[in-house]
């Protein structure tokens, strides 16, 4: 009879270690999929923005050069060489002034992994917390 206890009690702890160990599994592949969910969201947001980017600098290119010509040509004849300047001098404060917006955007931008960063707290504060 102590043998049939014996070999129960190893069944038993045989499958609950099996239990635990497709619990844990089961576990990490959820928090890869999640993972690899964010990492396909923010690429294709990076790629978006990049394609919105590189139009609005096309367009905004060709405006400002159109711009600038009809000034220059305007003003030919009589202070050409100080709507150049001027000119200059407000595309380098219009660039100034976007560098500055770049560099708080990219100082002030979310972090990345957001969500899987808070199931994986989640996971280890119910890893730590004793069962009733």
């Amino acid at each position: 009879m102590a043998e049939r206890e014996g070999a129960t009690a190893r069944g038993g702890l045989l499958h609950s270690i099996r239990h635990l160990a497709g619990t844990v599994l089961g576990a990490a592949q959820t928090r890869l999929e999640i993972f690899s969910t964010e990492i396909e969201e923010e690429r294709l947001r990076l790629e978006q923005l990049l394609l919105i980017t590189l139009a609005a600098a096309i367009c905004l290119g060709m405006a400002l050069l159109l711009c600038v010509t009809f000034v220059v040509i305007y003003f030919w004849d009589t202070h050409r060489l100080l709507t150049v300047g001027l000119l200059a001098a407000a595309f380098m404060a219009a660039a100034a002034a976007l560098v500055w917006i770049l560099r708080t955007k990219v100082k002030t931008r979310p972090k990345p992994f957001a969500v899987t960063r808070s199931e994986l707290s989640k996971d280890g504060a119910m890893l730590r917390e004793p069962r009733a």
